[in-house]
């Protein structure tokens, strides 16, 4: 190794340091965004679909006895909800059958380094809850969501 071939590597890493790292570390930090935007956006979705579950349809149990949850009710109540807790969310659907309610919902995200093509990408979120009776004892029948993920 000649005195003149002394740097070269050095060199060769200060070219390749930011080519490679910091493209990989603005990859990073837009998973980690997107990734606790997802978790967000469905934690939302998950309290809106209780929300919406306690909408009960009174006409129905009044004339039928039978827990059903208000559609009309359900849908305006999430809605509602996820424009309080998300307000960049938009409620894709609210599906009532009988006493389940799924809803979806969907959210854009910009991407804080702009780094890929894309700049923004699109997440959604899934959750379902169900209205179910109230305790044996006492003796009150009051209805209480359930939900799943």
């Amino acid at each position: 190794m000649t005195r003149g071939d002394r740097g070269q590597v050095l060199a060769f890493y200060a070219v390749l340091l930011p080519i490679v790292l910091l493209p990989l570390a603005a990859y990073a930090v837009d998973v980690a965004f997107v990734s606790a935007r997802a978790a967000g956006l469905q934690e939302a979705t998950a309290q809106a679909a209780e929300t919406a579950a306690q909408q009960l349809n009174v006409d129905a149990l009044r004339s039928r006895s039978e827990l059903i949850v208000d559609a009309q009710a359900a849908a305006d109540v999430a809605s509602r909800a996820m424009s309080d807790s998300e307000p960049e969310a938009t409620v894709e659907s609210v599906i009532v059958v009988g006493s389940m309610v799924t809803i979806s919902t969907r959210e854009v995200i910009r991407l804080p380094f702009n780094f890929l093509p894309a700049s923004a990408t699109v997440i959604h979120a899934r959750a379902s809850a169900r209205l179910v009776g109230g305790y044996d004892s006492p003796s009150s029948l009051l209805p209480l969501p359930t939900n799943t993920f």
